[in-house]
């Protein structure tokens, strides 16, 4: 292979020619750099920024649930922003993409359940509890009974109850009568129940009287008041005799 030689000149002036390229290299990547340095720093501040947005967003979209009561049988909202706490500091494009599921409540049944409202992978749990419907507060005045036994005794709270009562209040009430004997004569306390408050009152169970046949009765026959009638023949109490003549118990 043959090599090129070149004379002292032809050296001077490929040095130059080499030099001033160099010089233009130095020069290029400087002037490269001050140009691709901002850029740089530019996307970098932008993502800064972009992230800054997208927590404050976050921060601003932070979803609290409320707890809630209902009374048993009402129906439950389908409204998303009812059960949101900060319903107002939530994006309404954010709310559209809420999903709700109340799948396990039960409206029927007094109980404290759960609900979720789920936003993209994020699950968020709140409870709704179902409580017995409020009752009327009332007042309850007992009736005093007087029962002869053999009798029947009922067992409808109206019977015992001196006020007129509604239905709502009826099927609430709780009556007791364990502790009367009908078929002892005796006196004996029942107790009705309302919203948590028992109150009291005497059953008085009596044996049963005298039966008197007046003459209206029985046209053939009239005893004495002391007596007793036995088919047509009246029986004086306390070891008297009966006067046929004069219809009377004498001693």
């Amino acid at each position: 292979m043959n090599k090129i030689k070149f004379n002292i000149k032809e050296k001077r002036i490929l040095s130059i020619a080499l030099g001033a390229w160099g010089l233009f290299l130095v020069i290029s990547g400087i002037i490269m750099n001050k140009q691709i340095k901002p850029i740089m720093q530019t996307n970098y501040s932008l993502k800064v920024e972009r992230r800054k947005i997208e927590e404050a967003q976050e921060k601003t979209n932070e979803i609290k649930l409320k707890d809630i009561e209902i009374e048993i049988n009402t129906p439950i909202s389908v409204n998303i922003k009812d059960y949101l706490e900060n319903a107002d500091k939530i994006s309404e494009n954010t709310i559209k993409n809420l999903k709700l599921d109340t799948s396990r409540i039960n409206i029927n049944e007094a109980n404290t359940y759960q609900y979720t409202i789920s936003y993209k992978k994020k699950k968020y749990i709140g409870n709704i509890k179902v409580k017995e419907k409020e009752l009327p507060n009332i007042t309850i005045s007992l009736k005093e009974i007087n029962l002869t036994i053999g009798e029947s005794l009922s067992s409808n709270p109206r019977t015992f109850i001196k006020e007129e009562i509604t239905d709502e209040v009826y099927n609430n009430l709780i009556l007791d009568l364990s502790n009367v004997k009908q078929n002892i004569a005796g006196t004996y306390d029942y107790y009705i129940t309302y919203k948590g408050v028992t109150y009291q009152q005497k059953i008085i169970v009596k044996e049963p009287g005298p039966t008197i046949i007046t003459p209206k009765d029985n046209n053939e026959i009239s005893c004495p008041k002391d007596a007793t009638i036995d088919g047509n023949t009246c029986t004086c109490k306390n070891g008297k005799a009966y006067d046929k003549t004069t219809n009377e118990c004498k001693e």
